[in-house]
């Protein structure tokens, strides 16, 4: 359900190539599931919240083969391109309360995506919706995820995306999470948050912070080497509409990463 071909391709993939059906099982010729059947099966899975529960259940596998969460993890966000929508600025701002201008027939309802939102990123309009992950040191394997739309801040999941099973309080992230509020919270039930200072128009940061800052960054890089990966995979992009949809794809290709973790992950789990 994570293939980057589209329905109608995926349907002539399985007609045309043996190695299609020996994937999916699949015997005969009259067994293979339309485009239409396609879409519809991977829209009742996400309804349901099964790409939620694939993703814990090798999460769970991970651990119970010996890939614990270790070293700390790093919290970070990247952005994902949904197809821009060619809105009315009245349409535009109905959308943006959250409902479907009345105007709009169901055809027209069928190819409107009004959970995906605008946001600039280096000077940049992205359009789309925005992964947060949290990424153990030790493997780079992603131990969770939240899908969210491209206008929210970084630091609305920061808490939720915790692992508590990793064996080290240590937490990292970039000059996108600064909150002293939220050091101190976190200092109280024993975590070590090492996030990156930022600074204002009318006052930079010191040369002990850029110190600072340089020496979070070393371990940060190994967070770009995951949305790196994703995005080769096809992260960086979904076709489908709806943040539900979007969920339900991303956390598939999520559990996907996590299938082939980095040989450097096999030798310090003592497993090459």
């Amino acid at each position: 359900m994570t293939s980057p071909l589209a329905d109608d391709a995926l349907e002539y993939q399985l007609l045309d190539r043996r190695s299609f059906l020996r994937f999916l099982n699949l015997t005969e010729s009259s067994s293979i599931p339309c485009a239409m059947t396609i879409r519809l099966f991977r829209d009742r899975l996400a309804q349901t919240g099964v790409g939620n529960r694939v993703f814990e259940r090798f999460r769970q596998q991970l651990l119970s083969q010996g890939y614990l969460a270790r070293c700390g993890q790093i919290v970070d966000a990247s952005l994902v391109q949904a197809r821009i929508q060619r809105n009315k600025r009245e349409e535009a701002e109905t959308v943006k309360e959250g409902t479907m201008p009345l105007s709009w027939k169901p055809h027209m309802r069928a190819q409107k995506d009004i959970d995906a939102t605008w946001t600039k990123k280096h000077g940049k309009n992205h359009f789309g919706y925005k992964q947060h992950a949290s990424v153990d040191k030790c493997c780079k394997l992603i131990r969770k995820i939240a899908i969210t739309h491209a206008a929210v801040a970084d630091t609305t999941v920061f808490e939720d995306l915790l692992d508590l099973s990793n064996t080290s309080r240590d937490v990292d992230a970039d000059r996108g999470y600064p909150s002293i509020e939220r050091e101190a919270k976190l200092k109280h039930p024993g975590w070590r948050v090492h996030i990156q200072r930022r600074g204002h128009a009318t006052k930079g940061i010191s040369e002990t912070q850029k110190r600072r800052n340089r020496a979070i960054a070393t371990p940060l890089a190994r967070v770009e080497h995951v949305f790196g990966t994703l995005a080769q995979m096809g992260g960086k992009l979904v076709r489908c509409l709806g943040i539900v949809r979007a969920t339900f794809v991303l956390q598939l290709k999520a559990a996907s990463y996590n299938l082939e973790p980095p040989r450097e992950s096999w030798r310090l789990v003592g497993l090459s």
